[in-house]
């Protein structure tokens, strides 16, 4: 499953780096939790949660049904 989610946040990457930022895949659990870092000017931008929440959770869940949740760490 971690490889999957990789290959997912492949696709989420360029639009984060657009911005000035990236996201790094710190966890995965086996309940299905994933914990992700953001970097660069995502990690202190006030929108971090809603990128996190409202897009990559909604697109790894799109993309790997066995993700639950999305948290950041």
């Amino acid at each position: 499953m971690r490889d999957k989610i990789e290959e997912a946040l492949n696709q989420v990457r360029p639009t984060l780096q657009k911005d000035g930022g990236d996201v790094v895949l710190v966890d995965v659990t086996d309940e299905g939790i994933v914990k992700v870092q953001l970097t660069g000017a995502c990690k202190g931008c006030s929108m971090s949660q809603q990128t996190i929440k409202q897009g990559i959770e909604k697109f790894l869940k799109s993309e790997v049904p066995e993700v639950k949740s999305v948290e950041s760490v």
